[in-house]
């Protein structure tokens, strides 16, 4: 065995296919672990986890570069399966990593520009609404002082108060009626605003989250809350039951709204309205799933084999020009 001179980098093994998960020691979620398993036995040595925090970027004599915190460089993969929750990603960080290996000719799986408008709740919002999908009265603000905002005449109660960007039903409760919602408004966290949506009061503790993979529904899951709770998630102590194939309205639904977001990938949460509608709750680009639902790792383990065969028969997508990768024209990153 030859020792390598301690002065070079090691340089790991080029991958086809990457996952890029968050930094560490942040502890991978299962159904993320359960994922990564079934792509290294796909494809073992050319499939490779990265965390954000192991990887340095930029440039050098006027080309993209990518290389290892210990100066190794690193060839852009094929395909980057994106598993990192994108409501907490920063412009100057996360977005910024992404945005590089896009241009560098990598195919993100869910692309930058899908997980922008998932992000945030109001720009999910923003598209569902415009794609004429059913979703909740909502208002929301930029600058406005909250304490204003909470007595404007077209927010009505009982509402719900969510973050535009929390996640795990964190930060998502009732404001039953104008004097409870000034109350709270003094005590909320100014750095990131809030929304404050229509209470669907048929779906009061129970949402249907639908998985969907490259626009189809893989598999279903019915949330109920514990003790007549708002927030139904798993998190929040919620209970889970499979539903696939109960409520094909949902799921087309669901498959519609992944699809005006430009998601691969998709955990589309539903509200039950009255009688046998659905009304669109939010958006996950990153879902989890329970340990039940079976064919999810392999729906999107074929969606990346299907991803490769295109870039090898099509070519990668170009990473000269004035649109470099997949942004549309005009789009601020920062």
């Amino acid at each position: 065995m030859v020792t390598p001179h301690p002065a070079l980098p090691t340089v790991p093994a080029p991958a086809d296919v990457w996952m890029l998960v968050r930094q560490r020691p942040t502890v991978l979620r299962r159904s993320t672990r359960e994922l990564a398993a079934v792509l290294t036995e796909t494809y073992g040595s050319r499939f490779a986890v990265w965390h954000t925090d192991e990887l340095l970027f930029g440039v050098q004599d006027g080309r993209l570069v990518l290389r290892t915190l210990g100066g190794a460089d690193l060839p852009a993969p094929e395909v980057v399966c994106v598993r990192q929750v994108a409501g907490p990603m920063h412009n100057d960080r996360e977005v910024t990593l992404l945005r590089h290996l896009e241009h560098m000719g990598s195919t993100l799986i869910n692309t930058v520009d899908a997980q922008l408008k998932s992000r945030n709740k109001v720009w999910q919002l923003q598209e569902l609404a415009l794609a004429g999908l059913p979703v909740p009265d909502t208002i929301s603000y930029a600058t406005a002082p909250l304490e204003g905002v909470v007595r404007s005449p077209q927010l009505g109660t009982p509402c719900v108060v969510k973050s535009v960007s929390g996640a795990k039903g964190g930060q998502v409760f009732l404001a039953p009626d104008p004097h409870l919602l000034s109350e709270v408004a003094g005590s909320l966290a100014q750095e990131t605003p809030f929304l404050f949506q229509e209470h669907v009061a048929p779906s009061h503790g129970r949402t249907l989250r639908v998985v969907v993979v490259d626009d189809e529904p893989v598999d279903a899951v019915l949330h109920t809350s514990h003790n007549g709770a708002l927030a139904a998630n798993i998190a929040k102590g919620g209970s889970a039951t499979l539903c696939a194939g109960r409520f094909p309205q949902a799921e087309e639904l669901a498959v519609r709204a992944a699809r005006s977001l430009g998601l691969d990938i998709a955990g589309v949460d539903l509200l039950f309205a009255s009688g046998d509608a659905f009304t669109l709750c939010e958006v996950n680009a990153v879902p989890g799933w329970r340990p039940e639902m079976t064919a999810i790792a392999p729906a999107i383990t074929a969606c990346i084999a299907r991803t490769l065969s295109a870039r090898r028969r099509e070519g990668p997508p170009p990473t000269t020009g004035p649109h470099r990768g997949r942004f549309a024209e005009g789009q601020a990153l920062s």
